[in-house]
């Protein structure tokens, strides 16, 4: 008798088992990563300066058969010149116009909340 495809069902479930924990090795990374940097961003202090919305983006998710998601972004210019992108929610991003300027509160990579002030500012130098 002649035993063809042997190797196959042997080799199946091996392949599938790594496959498995591979994924689950890419879910805990990415729980660990969010954690570290939910941790990093409360160890920060609040930081509040001068700054300037330079610029304005969206990120679309998703489509197609499933819900499509948009994720909103403003850079800001800050007093030294450094250009500090964040994350911000709809109604705030739908709020912010390029070439605003105010006073930028944020915490690590966490956006906390911009207040805008008419005229022009100074930067601290």
């Amino acid at each position: 008798m002649i035993h063809g495809g042997d190797f196959m069902f042997d080799f199946a479930p091996v392949f599938i088992g790594i496959i498995f924990v591979f994924i689950i090795c890419l879910i805990l990374f990415s729980i660990a990563k969010g954690v570290s940097q939910w941790n990093k961003n409360n160890h920060s202090p609040i930081l509040n300066g001068n700054a300037r919305v330079v610029t304005k983006r969206t990120a679309i998710r998703g489509g197609g058969e499933h819900r499509a998601y948009s994720d909103y972004f403003v850079t800001f210019e800050v007093g030294s010149g450094d250009r500090i992108e964040f994350e911000v929610k709809d109604t705030e991003y739908g709020m912010l116009v390029e070439g605003d300027t105010g006073e930028l509160s944020f915490q690590g990579t966490r956006y906390l909340g911009f207040t805008r002030k008419k005229g022009k500012i100074e930067f601290d130098t």
